[in-house]
């Protein structure tokens, strides 16, 4: 009977395996494998003519916490990030509940707010500079109505970050509330009617009853709005292109630039392995911790 369940088990464990290698396949191939060759790649130095490659530790690391340059775009990052993760996630919500309702025209509606996630990056950054193009954009043909003078939005530090924020927000939000709408569809109706048998305010359904029940996709969002707040870079080139004085300039366009500017390739690999390094971080964090307590057990 020992000998059959062991047998039995390993047949299991060979099936299980055996579903899962396509997927290891792909991961070690297109992940695991240049993640390593990244981090090999950061312990190096750049090679030269004069000054070959030769291997230098933690070097780059070192080099790179020394960089103000660095520390410039991750205080941009994290302003990035601070703003448009929760005001996304904040309109997308209300736009869901809204869209959800019994409202007129609800699919034009609906499909008006999912109409920016589908036009792409360059596209969109192109639509915008008509908004702020000094002078002759919409914002400061607004603006001289007002008697209120012309501002060079992507021209100046004040408010260039800020630019591509608003930009981001605006295409985000729409992306995301189409999960915020699959994740409506699936609470039950009878929450609802009892809801209205009790007479409780549409307010307090839904502060108690809905947005608990969303809190997974709400996880879920915040997790997908945090690694896109770590890989924009489109709207970057057409925009400002990280200035003026690298006052919009972000985490990955900086790799970018570090690698194919600066041909800086160690560089760029130890940026790399600290984004990483965050993002695992994270995950990590979201699978032990808050998955947990998004889930009614």
């Amino acid at each position: 009977m020992s000998a059959h369940a062991n047998l039995e088990r390993r047949r299991q464990a060979i099936y299980g395996w055996l579903l899962l290698s396509p997927a290891l396949l792909l991961l070690s191939v297109f992940a695991f494998y240049p993640t390593m060759a990244t981090l090999w790649s950061s312990l190096f130095s750049r090679g030269t003519r004069r000054n070959p490659v030769e291997y230098i530790g933690t070097g780059n690391y070192t080099e790179l916490f020394s960089d103000p340059t660095f520390w410039i775009v991750v205080k941009n990052n994290l302003l990035y990030a601070g703003v448009t993760i929760p005001v996304s996630i904040g309109i997308a919500l209300a736009m869901a509940l809204w869209a959800n309702g019994k409202i007129r025209a609800r699919s034009f509606v609906r499909t008006a707010y999912f109409t920016p996630t589908v036009l792409p990056m360059i596209a969109a950054a192109n639509l915008w500079l008509f908004f702020y193009t000094p002078g002759l954009g919409v914002l400061d043909q607004i603006g001289s109505v007002f008697g209120l003078p012309a501002v060079n939005w992507l021209g100046q530090p004040e408010t260039a970050l800020w630019a591509i924020i608003i930009v981001t927000i605006w295409k985000e939000a729409g992306f995301f509330m189409i999960f915020y709408l699959a994740a409506l569809q699936t609470i039950p109706e009878d929450l609802k009617e009892a809801a209205d048998i009790e007479g409780t305010s549409r307010w307090t359904y839904t502060r108690r009853i809905v947005l608990p029940l969303l809190m997974p996709t709400t996880l879920f969002i915040a997790v997908n709005a945090l690694i896109n707040s770590v890989k924009l870079i489109d709207h970057l080139f057409i925009l400002t292109k990280g200035g003026p004085s690298n006052a919009s300039k972000l985490l990955l366009y900086y790799i970018w630039e570090m690698a194919f500017a600066f041909f800086d390739s160690p560089q760029a690999a130890a940026m790399t392995i600290l984004v990483i390094g965050v993002l695992a971080i994270v995950a990590a964090v979201q699978f032990l911790y808050l998955d947990k307590r998004t889930h009614y057990q």
